[in-house]
């Protein structure tokens, strides 16, 4: 069997565990494009027509991770004021054999999955049960090509079914499978606004059988010193990310932002608990959009809201999960309560 050869398709219907399986002996990796990449532009194109529209600008996140911005944030989580990822990582090796203990899935779906760098720890332990498949979903193509080719030499046995797609376009097209989990890392569930966690947390209860499972990363909320130095890096990288949104609507929509004219600031609100990530104009300007038929003006000091990183506390998270019809069955934490994974299971 050939490990590092890829199908790929763009077809946007349901891809199930038969799919893979009639690929017989030949393939073990399967790469599906899930989104049509016109449509993709003309959901940009509405983005930045409401959001920049807005009496307070905003653009949403989901713009950040082209290949570029993919390759940004892998930066941002080795930065040493980055707690977040290596934190994690250590909850993951602490807490993988008793996660999967619990849930012996025979289908694992990572959303966002990015490099699958924690994931493999899970994977490890996984497939000592008895694992099957593992389905990541990303946006960026690049990244998960490349991380599905790494694990189908790493785990022989495993079928890796990658889906190209945003998260929350690829939860509405799972399969409602038996003994599935699904793993939600990162927290990245924290940009989101309440109403789109409801709504997420919805979906992912719908995609889950008695016997399923969902794994959810939550940063907690710690000192604001700590928060602050994780998301104004003294290298920058953070901020490049932040105006690498603005390269993506310069590149797809044809507009002409100057990104050196926009000053990267990431406050914490300690009413709502979150970080918002913002991009600051240093000077009064004008920006053209064609492709969206806009002309917008920015005055020296307005903000464009990019980005918000919430921070949970345990009350909080069950509560939530809860709501969606989920019952949070166990609780991983490191020792300062820093970071945590909510392992929930259907009610």
């Amino acid at each position: 069997m050939d490990m590092t050869e890829a199908l790929t398709t763009d077809t946007a219907e349901t891809l199930d565990a038969g799919t893979v399986e009639r690929l017989g002996e030949r393939m073990s990796m399967l790469v599906a494009h899930r989104t049509d990449p016109s449509r993709l532009r003309d959901e940009l194109v509405a983005d930045v027509r409401r959001g920049l529209g807005a009496p307070r600008k905003w653009l949403p996140p989901r713009w950040f991770y082209d290949d570029h911005g993919c390759e940004l944030f892998e930066e941002i989580t080795r930065l040493p004021e980055y707690y977040q990822t290596r934190t994690e990582a250590a909850i993951l090796e602490a807490a993988a054999e008793r996660i999967a203990e619990l849930t012996a899935p025979s289908t694992m779906v990572e959303l966002g999955a990015g490099s699958c760098t924690k994931t493999r720890i899970l994977l490890d332990a996984m497939a000592r049960r008895g694992l099957q498949r593992f389905v990541p979903v990303d946006v960026s193509e690049v990244a998960l090509a490349d991380a599905a080719r790494r694990l189908t030499a790493e785990f022989p046995s495993l079928h890796v079914h990658g889906v190209v797609a945003d998260f929350t376009e690829a939860l509405d097209r799972l399969p409602r499978e038996d003994h599935q989990v699904i793993v939600f890392l990162g927290s990245t569930i924290g940009n989101l606004l309440p109403h789109e966690r409801a709504l997420l947390l919805a979906h992912v209860r719908s995609r889950l059988t008695r016997n399923g499972a969902f794994l959810l990363g939550i940063d907690l909320v710690k000192p604001v010193a700590d928060l602050y130095a994780a998301y104004n890096d003294a290298a920058g990288i953070t901020a490049a990310f932040n105006r690498n949104l603005l390269a993506v609507v310069n590149r797809e929509l044809g507009a002409d932002f100057d990104t050196d004219a926009f000053s990267h600031e990431a406050p914490y609100d300690d009413i709502l608990n979150r970080i918002e990530m913002h991009l600051r104009s240093v000077r009064d300007q004008w920006v053209e959009i064609p492709a969206a038929d806009l002309r917008v003006h920015f005055a020296e000091g307005e903000t464009v809201l990019t980005e918000i990183s919430t921070k949970f506390t345990r009350a909080r998270v069950e509560a939530e999960l809860s709501a969606a019809g989920m019952t949070c069955v166990d609780w991983f934490s490191d020792g300062d309560e820093r970071f945590a994974l909510a392992l929930a299971m259907p009610r």
